[in-house]
């Protein structure tokens, strides 16, 4: 597919990812996904990738160039290593725009603007709120909130909530672009016989393994409701072993620890499932928990304002520690699984409605358009 008739083909560069094809998170399919749709129109993508994490990929992947560099192995400079050596390689290139994904990166913007390459930064969600962070991180995510302020020629956020958050602390004003959810047509993969689970008969979590995602809290919940449906946790998370050994001494056998799943495996799981549980309580807009509705889940989330804004009526909130509390959720579904059907039709609905790929692309598309047409040579 060619580009839109009277818009030329762009040269994008994606930077900030661990890579593609994804095998992490959230902008890991993000960058999978945009940039596969961006080549199809006939743009040239390239997303940088994090040499470590790959093993003979090749030098495309769906139509986007694929560009391997190192990084240092380290929890605080392994991100922002990568995207130095990135925008340095980008010096070389001939890029109308590039997207800078998460706010850590944004140390980078002002050596992008000196190398006249126009740039919109993603800057996710509130990241230094999250617990794993020491003073020094928490120091880096305020400085890279200044920075993407001052040095993108666009700041995009994903949802209303932090897109106000810039407003009133930097006095600009966001694109607001959504995250995309999508589920093709296509047969389920064999991962329910390999886990010995059944069709609408297991409750699934997807997150990193991290604090503020509330695994633990998950667990616990969970712990408190009787049956022998099994809880899936999937996800993982580097540097945080501790956490995760945690986690996997649970001595509850009911819950299962496959690890990070990606691909058709993750999105017959969510198709699959009776009921998913988002605990998250930091960020913008969570790619599992779109997903999970626009595969046509009934879903259980944490209440926060980034969650309501994603899932409105089409989803049931519980507040962790209250008497609005996940076992209580967990038991009043359990006992009446025909009343999630209601859910999973809104659920899917609000899915397409709002968050379909498609248009996402389009609004990218866009602004990228923008961008490269106001480049200086």
């Amino acid at each position: 597919m060619a580009a839109e008739p009277g818009r030329r083909p762009l040269s994008v560069a994606i930077i900030g990812t661990r890579g593609v094809p994804p095998v992490y998170g959230g902008f890991e399919t993000f960058a999978a996904e945009l940039g596969a749709r961006l080549a199809a129109r006939g743009h040239e993508v390239t997303v940088y990738c994090r040499a470590s994490l790959y093993r003979d990929e090749g030098l495309r992947w769906e139509g986007v160039r694929r560009i391997e560099l190192p990084a240092l192995r380290h929890k605080y400079f392994e991100t922002v290593s990568h995207s130095l050596l990135s925008v340095l390689d980008a010096f070389r290139r001939d890029f109308d725009a590039a997207i800078v994904c998460n706010a850590a990166n944004a140390f980078v913007l002002p050596l992008l603007r000196v190398g006249r390459i126009p740039v919109a930064i993603n800057v996710d969600g509130i990241e230094r709120h999250r617990k794993k962070w020491n003073a020094f991180g928490r120091f880096v995510y305020m400085t890279g909130e200044a920075f993407s302020a001052h040095f993108a020629d666009r700041v995009i956020a994903d949802a209303e909530v932090i897109a106000e958050y810039y407003r009133r602390q930097f006095a600009i004003e966001p694109d607001i672009l959504a995250y995309g959810s999508g589920f093709p047509d296509e047969e389920d993969s064999n991962i329910l016989s390999l886990l010995g689970l059944e069709s609408r008969d297991y409750l699934l979590y997807v997150s990193r393994f991290e604090p503020e995602n509330n695994p633990e809290a998950v667990v616990a919940a969970y712990a408190k409701v009787g049956g022998s449906r099994p809880l899936v946790m999937v996800g993982d998370a580097p540097y945080a072993g501790e956490l995760i050994g945690r986690l996997e001494r649970t001595s509850d056998s009911r819950i299962l620890f496959p690890g990070a799943i990606y691909g058709l495996d993750y999105r017959t799981l969510q198709r699959n499932a009776l009921l998913y549980i988002q605990a998250t309580e930091v960020g913008g807009t969570h790619p599992a928990l779109i997903e999970a509705m626009g595969s046509g889940g009934a879903v259980l989330a944490n209440d926060t304002p980034e969650n309501r804004e994603a899932g409105g009526s089409a989803v049931r909130y519980f507040r962790l520690g209250s008497d609005q509390n996940l076992t209580v959720l967990l038991e009043e579904s359990l006992d009446d699984p025909g009343a999630l059907d209601v859910y999973r039709t809104m659920a899917r609905d609000r899915a397409q409605s709002t968050y379909d790929w498609s248009v996402v692309t389009d609004r990218y598309e866009s602004l990228l358009a923008e961008l490269a047409a106001a480049r200086v040579p």
